[in-house]
């Protein structure tokens, strides 16, 4: 009689430990990327929330004559008039979950509307740094 050998399919400890060794490799040099593209994403959110509010704003002015003043705030715009209408569901908070800042009338422009970045304070730089209406992309 002659004896089969048998030979069992799968990986060795050490085929599997190179296959991780590069998936890790390979995870290190990407993930700094989507890290970076997800902060720019925040900012441009954030840019685009702004506009949007801006234009709020621009229909209020449209209606009452002026824009609201800061002591009113933007939460003006989400609460009903008179006519039962809003400007905005809801005022959104920046991509952070902070509160817009909002100054009527503006350093900048008939109204200023800041958020302090990834920090929250203002000044800063890269990731942290200030966004305003009345700063160019």
């Amino acid at each position: 009689m002659q004896q089969q050998e048998q030979h069992e399919a799968g990986f060795t400890l050490l085929e599997i430990m190179v296959v991780l060794v590069i998936i890790g490799v390979l995870a290190a040099l990407v993930a700094p990327r989507f890290l970076e593209r997800a902060d720019d994403a925040k900012v441009q959110a954030a840019r685009v929330q702004m506009t949007n509010i801006g234009q709020a704003l621009k229909l209020y002015r449209l209606q009452h004559g002026k824009y609201p003043d800061s002591s009113q705030g933007l939460q003006v715009l989400a609460t009903p008039g008179a006519d039962g209408k809003r400007y905005m569901d809801a005022v959104p908070k920046d991509p952070w979950g902070n509160a817009y800042i909002y100054l009527a009338p503006g350093v900048h422009g008939d109204f200023d509307i800041l958020s302090y970045g990834a920090d929250g304070k203002a000044g800063g730089s890269g990731i942290d740094a200030d966004i305003g209406n009345w700063q160019k992309p």
